[in-house]
């Protein structure tokens, strides 16, 4: 095989996460190919003002940020493809991950894959994302003070977010399809002993109303059929995630229950040469900072691998040259 065709790192993934480790792998000289998919930036991109990324006093568009981000690592002598990751090969070295378009063989994959939250799925909700929509209440909670606005969800989650909005909107609605709920006894007692929090229960959202903004939402009674529209200028989902691990749990990377990547030692995988970085390893804080500086790391850990990696190669060619003599 030809090693001019062998990359030092293959960056799948290209939200904060991936960028971040693409901008300190291109500074190692170490010419990263990120694979940002067809509409590179992450999440990000379909968010408005980021308020809470250190650095901007005013805040800064999400789109904007990312785009900042792409044009700071392509700066330093990173690759940006925008293809799709379809499939990888960790199996044997060099690794190999695929696209639609091509193959790439890596010394080393850094997994920057992110995690998409999960919707109703409803034309309404994917409308006005972005424009009182959310899924996130630490990233956009701030922007709903003195208003009224619902969570959909039953989970730990949900509660938690529920609690959090509370600090700032006027009245935080929790809705769930069903009577009985998922989340822990003490995360629910904290949500029903808020009195800025109410409940409607056996319910589920059929519609957020808006057109350039959410005004509120139509629910259904599942118990009796009847429907009800509920006024509110906020809208969060709160259930639940899910990493986008498919094809590297196929690779032999070891995931958890919920499909997260698990982390050995901290971002490295049960495969030695493939590291992870961001949302799609962490179920828990999933802040475009944290999954920056998991990047950071990520490429650091990478960097020490690759270095190590090739004085054990040197170390070998010249062990094989003195047993010839």
């Amino acid at each position: 095989m030809n090693n001019a065709n062998v990359k030092n790192v293959v960056i799948i993934g290209s939200g904060p996460a991936g960028l971040t480790a693409a901008i300190y792998a291109a500074r190692a000289e170490l010419k990263p190919v990120v694979l940002a998919g067809l509409t590179p930036g992450g999440q990000l991109m379909q968010t408005t003002e980021v308020e809470n990324f250190p650095g901007f006093i005013n805040g800064i568009m999400g789109p904007q940020l990312m785009d900042n981000m792409i044009k700071q690592a392509e700066r330093f002598g990173a690759e940006i493809i925008l293809e799709n990751a379809v499939s990888a090969d960790f199996f044997k070295k060099p690794f190999s991950v695929k696209t639609d378009k091509t193959e790439y063989l890596a010394k080393a994959v850094i997994i920057a894959t992110g995690a998409e939250a999960n919707w109703l799925n409803l034309e309404s909700e994917q409308r006005l994302r972005g424009k009182g929509v959310s899924a996130c209440a630490t990233c956009d909670g701030f922007f709903f003070k003195d208003k009224e606005v619902a969570v959909i969800g039953g989970g730990d989650s949900a509660m938690e977010e529920a609690n959090f909005l509370t600090k700032f909107a006027k009245k935080v609605t929790v809705i769930h399809r069903r009577e009985e709920f998922r989340a822990s006894k003490i995360m629910l007692e904290r949500a029903k002993s808020n009195p800025k929090i109410s409940f409607v229960t056996n319910a589920q959202v059929l519609e957020v109303l808006g057109e350039k903004s959410v005004e509120g939402i139509k629910i259904k009674d599942n118990a009796t059929g009847g429907e009800k529209t509920i006024p509110i200028q906020g809208y969060f989902a709160a259930i639940g995630h899910t990493p986008t691990t498919k094809i590297f749990a196929a690779a032999g990377i070891k995931v958890d229950q919920k499909g997260y990547i698990e982390v050995l030692n901290h971002t490295r995988t049960n495969i030695e040469g493939v590291f992870v970085a961001g949302d799609v390893s962490d179920p828990r804080y999933r802040q475009a900072v944290s999954a920056s500086g998991m990047g950071c790391m990520a490429a650091l850990d990478m960097e020490k691998y690759l270095a190590e990696h090739e004085e054990i190669e040197s170390k070998t060619v010249e062990q094989v040259q003195e047993s010839k003599t």
